[in-house]
């Protein structure tokens, strides 16, 4: 039997679980663990979402998309419908999945995403981590059409200022670095971007933040 917290929706593609309430367990980027009535449940959220959660032990509303796959059922969470949605039409381009979606909407704001895909900017979506060229001119011509149309274009991003900080880690440089790695850059690669960032009573999602901005 489900929580009564927990909200299902079963579309024309199989989605459901669309919604979940509860108290924030743990939080390191990009896991989150939301304990639902005594349900402990393990999310995975861009950082635009991890930019908006609230401290350990409160409470908070995610939207929710679930990903079936062979060995994993995969849930995703976001804290507007907003993200969801462009998540949901970046996963329907071909070569796009899950993590290449949460690393383009953890790399820039919903906003900025539509932005490039509507000014055809696929030089600006090329910095992120596995978007090569054709994938970005794949997206822009996908996309485009269907955002113009979108009520996605008429909302703001998510990935604006930080409604609500993320505690501190105990090695927040590392646990940055970790995330960036999991986002899907290479270990190098996410070192060289927190090295050079001053760091110094920053917290990890302020590392991570500074990290995904100067890689733009």
């Amino acid at each position: 039997m489900l929580p009564a917290k927990f909200a299902v929706a079963v579309g024309d593609d199989g989605k459901m679980i669309g919604r979940l309430q509860g108290t924030i367990l743990e939080k390191q980027p990009p896991t989150i663990l939301l304990d639902v009535q005594g349900v402990g449940y393990e999310l995975e959220a861009s950082m635009s979402t991890f930019y908006h959660l609230p401290e350990c032990g409160e409470s908070i509303v995610l939207h929710t998309h679930l990903v079936v796959r062979e060995d994993a059922q995969l849930l995703y969470a976001f804290y507007s419908l907003s993200e969801r949605l462009m998540f949901r039409n970046l996963i329907k381009i071909s070569g796009v999945g899950p993590k290449l979606a949460l690393t383009i909407l953890s790399g820039m704001s919903a906003e900025d995403f539509t932005r490039c895909i509507l000014e055809e900017d696929s030089k600006t979506l090329t910095k992120l981590p596995g978007v090569g060229k054709k994938t970005a001119e794949r997206l822009v011509i996908e996309l485009k059409d269907r955002l113009q149309k979108d009520d996605a274009v008429k909302l703001p991003g998510v990935a604006g200022t930080a409604g609500a900080r993320i505690e501190r880690q105990a090695n927040p440089v590392n646990d940055a670095v970790s995330a960036l790695i999991s986002l899907g850059y290479k270990a190098q690669q996410a070192s060289q971007m927190v090295r050079d960032l001053d760091v110094e009573d920053k917290t990890t999602e302020e590392i991570i933040r500074a990290a995904l901005q100067g890689g733009l």
